[in-house]
Formats: structure tokens, sequence, C-alpha cells
């Protein structure tokens, strides 16, 4: 388009005249553009509850502040990719399960614990934003210049032990000499300590393996067995908690402090609700209403573990929380399995 002198001293004199009035002129900012990913697909309706329902609530009540470029999937970064690609400043925040990156942040370490993870599990406030838990993981995380914005309200439903064949693993005895698929370091130490052979295999690969008696069993979330349909290959789950996981928004600490005022709100605003719906929804909505009913109903036995099993299980497993307390610092790691067990600190 061509201005012409006229148009030109038309829209100064409009200036002026707002000016004498006492009219300001703004000009509109555009929202910030961030970038997030998951690994995980929207097929895991469970555990993409979560993170899409972040995007949709920054997106629906904040899209003045915050333009979310979001993937799923691992279409952008695979889970292997995300940690290196966040530190970098390649993304701005990531969706993450604390079991794949134990071992590059220890602290996360405490949502999988084996003798932890039961009573954190039945007890999710003490791992909600602001809890003293919650408090001390961000205080170490942030030792590596990251942050996490919500821990998702709580654990996930502890990964069990789920095995073919007959009599399968119904007891912890029955681990001895087992090939078991694991996923945590955790859980490799647990499974280790009762004489089995842990091995590391993912959850794409699971069903598989099972059917070709690769592993004899498998320890793993609910979610990982309905979502890949493992329960085809089952034949019976021993309910002794060896491992857990949550799942936590992430983002670069100096990065995410260097955020207008508007978008850290519309964060965590989206934060607060993801920590009150994420676990929450996943254990209750999917797990008890949907998942276990159908396992059941397809023949899958429950083996629930007696008082003494879940002793044992503890007290063979001390070796590796100790193993974690002396990763993570004595101080650190013991004030943290106190905080998690309802302990004063």
């Amino acid at each position: 388009m061509t201005l012409s002198r006229r148009s030109v001293l038309a829209g100064t004199a409009a200036l002026s005249a707002g000016a004498a009035f006492g009219f300001t002129i703004r000009t509109a900012s555009a929202a910030e553009t961030l970038t997030g990913v998951t690994y995980l697909p929207p097929s895991y309706a469970d555990l993409a509850y979560g993170s899409q329902g972040f995007v949709d609530f920054v997106t629906d009540n904040h899209a003045d502040a915050v333009t979310i470029d979001f993937y799923d999937s691992g279409r952008l970064l695979s889970a292997d990719e995300q940690l290196p690609a966040l530190r970098s400043g390649t993304i701005d925040f990531m969706f993450h399960t604390t079991s794949y990156i134990t071992r590059s942040l220890p602290i996360l370490g405490i949502t999988g614990l084996p003798g932890v993870v039961g009573p954190l599990y039945e007890n999710p406030d003490r791992l909600k934003i602001g809890s003293p838990l919650f408090e001390l993981i961000n205080t170490e995380l942030n030792k590596q210049g990251l942050t996490a914005l919500s821990l998702g309200g709580g654990i996930m439903e502890p990964e069990f032990i789920w095995s073919t064949g007959s009599p399968g693993i119904r007891t912890l005895e029955a681990i001895d000499g087992k090939k078991i698929r694991v996923v945590s370091f955790e859980a490799t130490k647990a499974i280790e300590d009762f004489g089995g052979a842990a091995v590391r295999i993912p959850s794409s690969e699971l069903y598989l393996a099972l059917q070709r008696g690769t592993v004899d069993a498998a320890v793993a979330n609910i979610s990982t067995i309905n979502g890949r349909s493992v329960q085809e290959q089952i034949k019976q789950v021993f309910t002794v908690p060896v491992t857990a996981y949550g799942i936590g928004i992430f983002v670069q600490t100096d990065r995410y402090a260097a955020q207008p005022d508007a978008v850290k709100s519309a964060m965590q605003a989206g934060a607060a609700w993801f920590d009150e719906n994420s676990a929450k929804t996943a254990n209750e909505d999917y797990y008890e209403q949907q998942y276990w009913p159908k396992f059941r109903e397809s023949g899958v036995e429950v083996i629930e573990p007696d008082q003494a099993a879940l002793d044992r299980f503890a007290e063979v497993s001390a070796n590796v929380r100790e193993a974690w307390i002396q990763e993570v610092g004595e101080e650190v790691g013991k004030k943290a399995i106190a905080l998690a067990m309802g302990e004063s600190a």
C-alpha cells in the first residue's frame, strides 16, 4: 500500500490530538512462545491426561501471555534427549517420568525407593507443590540448574511384578533365578537383591519379550501393561510395591526466572492444575475404575502380599535405600526419606 502525503498528515494529526486529550498510545505485545515436550503418546490416556491438560489449561486461560508449542510422542525429542535439550535451552519445559532420569538427577530417586513408595503413594500430599519434600527436591535440582514446577501431586500407583507361566511369581522367593524386566536403577537393585536377573527392556519391546520368553516377568506400572496390551501375556501380578515414579514438569531455573512475570504466572497456574489433577486422575479414574476391573475380568490373577512379605521386602531392600542415601548425601537422603514416610525431618 502506498501512503500519500495527506494520509501521513492525517495520521500525525490524530496522534497529536490523542496526546492533547491525554490518550496513551500502546502497542500490543505478542504472547511468549514456549516449546514443551513429552515422549509419552496420547494412547497412554492416563499419563497424557496431565500433560495435555496442562497445555490446554494454559492455552485456554493465559493465551495473552503464553503460546505453547507442544510435542508429544517423542516427535521432537526422544526420552533420552529431553533432559540434554532442556539444559541446553533447546526447549523451555519438559514432562518426564522420574524413573527415567534418576541417574542424572539422583534426588528424584525418592519417588522410586523400595520400602518408601508404598507410604508415599498412599499419602500424595507429601509430594505436592509447597510440601517440605517438594521443596527439598527442588533445592537439590536447583544445584543442577533445574526446577520442578510440579511432580504431579503424587506418584503413580507403584510398579508390581507381572509374570507369565504357571505358577509364575507369587512370592518374594520366586524371584530367585527369574529374568525380570526393569527400567529404573532402584528396581534393578531390588530385584537383584532377591536373586533375580534384571533386564532393561523398553515398554515398546515388552510384549514380545514376554511372549518369546526373553523375560519371565516385568516390573511395571499398570499403565505400561495396559498401554502395550501386555495383559494378553500375563497370568498373574504380585502386588508388592517394587518401585514407582512420578511425572514432573521441569524447567531450566535461570531461563525460567528470566521470563516475564505474566509468563511465569501462567506456567505456575498450569502447574497448580497439573499438581491437583495428574496423579490423582490416573490413579483413581483410570487405574481403580477402569484398568483393574478390566484385568480381573480378563483372568489376570491378583496376588496381594501379606504384611510379612512387605516387611521382608522392606528389610532386604534397605541396601537400595542406603546406596541412594550415599549418592545424594547422608543429610539430604535421610531427610527426604523421613519426609516421604511422614516423619519429621
